[in-house]
């Protein structure tokens, strides 16, 4: 095999085995009846993704906390509505399948076995590992996930896209700087503010009432960021319509707060973590066991076919 230039896979974990969990019939499952679409599921895109882009590293992002308290602490209903009660006295938990919360473990379990780095850190989301590790990476980088809050880490000229699956893995698109630029006016650096100000009903973002993605593409397209746009509204000579400076004064409260929630964490400790992607299974024994257990059947010779072509 010749030599691979370096290049940095980085996967939102929880976006994939979520996507595979509900794309994989649930007649998938082990002797024992469990199912494991999400496992298998996941395995095959990993799978697809390495043979199509053969990176030299890799890395599986985790969700430590997928609703971190600081940001909810300051936008309270960050991702409240995906948010179940059970009772007073416990934490809020994250509304998951129980079928699915089932083969978490398994999935942990699989990517250990084949020494596929797991990268978390406590009280952040993956969103900010990927945003960690995707700067300064020293080699191109693509980041997998369905979530456009990452299009704010695109970055032509350190080499760094995304590799977008909100219409499957199988037919991604390639996020790049243009492509921001095309669907939504405003440069990929300027994507956090325009989300900001457009606000994101799935992550229970308020956005500035009455400013949609065409007025907020133009006032940044107009002033630059939102502190640019606050700062405009309160200056009575700056190009802002009457009715668009009431409603960014309306929400100083929000737009004092939001943006660090919506910004990617760039700088947590996961740095020295390896990232190197395996030559093969790092425990081919525990990947025969748990391909027995679980049933991984073509998975898992097709993953671990994969990964020893590519040594």
């Amino acid at each position: 095999m010749p030599h691979r230039s370096p290049r940095l896979l980085l996967l939102d974990t929880a976006s994939l085995y979520f996507r595979a969990f509900f794309g994989v019939p649930d007649t998938m499952r082990a002797p024992d009846g469990t199912p494991v679409n999400a496992v298998r599921g996941l395995m095959d895109f990993v799978s697809r993704l390495v043979e199509e882009y053969e990176p030299t590293h890799l890395a599986c992002c985790w969700d430590d906390d997928w609703r971190p308290q600081w940001r909810v602490d300051l936008v309270p209903t960050y991702k409240a509505h995906r948010v179940v009660e059970e009772r007073a006295s416990t934490p809020d938990l994250e509304e998951v399948p129980d079928p699915l919360e089932l083969q978490v473990p398994v999935i942990r379990a699989v990517l250990a076995a084949y020494g596929l780095a797991v990268v978390g850190a406590a009280e952040h989301e993956a969103d900010d590992v990927i945003g960690t590790l995707a700067t300064d990476a020293g080699m191109p980088v693509d980041v997998v996930t369905g979530d456009r809050d990452l299009f704010q880490l695109v970055d032509d000229a350190a080499e760094v896209r995304v590799l977008y699956t909100a219409r499957g893995v199988g037919r991604h698109e390639r996020i790049t700087e243009d492509v921001v630029l095309e669907k939504y006016g405003v440069r990929a650096d300027q994507y956090a503010d325009f989300a900001t100000l457009r606000g994101d009903t799935s992550d229970g973002l308020p956005g500035v009432k009455g400013v949609g993605e065409k007025t907020a593409a133009t006032l940044l397209g107009r002033f630059d960021d939102v502190a640019g746009i606050r700062a405009a509204a309160e200056d009575p000579a700056a190009d802002m319509a009457p009715g668009v400076r009431a409603k960014v004064k309306a929400a100083s409260d929000y737009l004092d707060v939001a943006p660090t929630v919506v910004a990617v964490v760039r700088d947590l400790p996961v740095r020295d973590v390896d990232l190197t992607l395996p030559a093969g299974p790092a425990d081919p024994d525990e990947v025969a066991v748990l391909t027995e257990r679980w049933d991984l059947g073509t998975s898992a010779t097709r993953l671990t076919d994969v990964l020893t072509r590519l040594a």
